[in-house]
């Protein structure tokens, strides 16, 4: 019997201690190997070298992420500029009879004039007003358009940082995202992303890192999958350049 508290907590800690050794070394056992007792040596750190330098060319980048992107039920559009990316947008605006759109607050989106092309259509800009209740705003949206901060061939990707003029609303509650991937940003692996968030430092880290690789997806245990529910139905990836 303990005598102090601290000896009854010893005392628990030793009896847990060898319940733990013993379920290991029955583990051990049924395997037919002796049990590891060491820490295993691990000579590499991080990717080998030969996945380092890794790299597609341009064209096989856009061709594998517009595969891969597609897989996941996501749409890709390859656009020469700018100002396809404002027809493209304007159009399916208009096909799908969109009513609110809600958009990042940066200066390549203001320079698609949205607002002044989309007559019959509501086009708020994230944080603008700071009197709106931006969240309920963009919950009601038809569509959120962003500009992709990098993506990622290899896994049909995109990355979406957020700050205050890039609220991560914008790509998560409308019922379509149209996110506007200039070339120079796509990349061959994951790894070209986030290690700029390396450099960049904790202290200077976004708000948020958020992975889209194509629609939401959610599934129950009986297998039933079902798309939009904790995010956007359809996901648009416009490449430009």
């Amino acid at each position: 019997m303990a005598d102090t508290h601290q000896e009854w907590l010893d005392q628990l800690e030793a009896e847990s201690r060898a319940k733990q050794k013993s379920f290991i070394n029955g583990i051990a056992s049924k395997l037919g190997r002796a049990r590891v007792t060491e820490k295993p040596a691990q000579p590499y750190r991080g990717a080998p070298d030969f996945w380092q330098a890794f790299e597609w060319p341009l064209e096989e980048r856009i061709e594998k992420f517009t595969e891969n992107f597609q897989a996941a039920g996501g749409y890709v559009a390859r656009l020469s500029s700018m100002e396809d990316v404002k027809h493209f947008i304007v159009n399916k605006a208009q096909e799908m009879s969109a009513k609110y759109i809600i958009r990042q607050n940066q200066s390549e989106l203001d320079a698609l004039d949205l607002e002044g092309v989309l007559k019959g259509t509501n086009v708020s800009v994230w944080n603008r007003e700071p009197e709106t209740h931006w969240k309920a705003r963009a919950a009601e949206a038809d569509f959120g358009i962003v500009m992709a901060d990098y993506a990622t061939a290899y896994t049909g990707s995109m990355t979406v940082l957020s700050s205050r003029d890039k609220g991560r609303s914008v790509s998560l509650l409308p019922t379509v995202l149209m996110a506007i991937i200039p070339v120079e940003r796509l990349n061959t692996r994951l790894g070209e992303t986030l290690v700029n968030f390396d450099h960049t430092g904790r202290e200077n880290l976004p708000a948020g890192i958020h992975f889209i690789s194509g629609p939401s997806r959610s599934a129950d245990i009986e297998n039933d999958l079902t798309i939009g529910v904790h995010g956007p139905g359809i996901v648009y990836a416009l490449i430009v350049g």
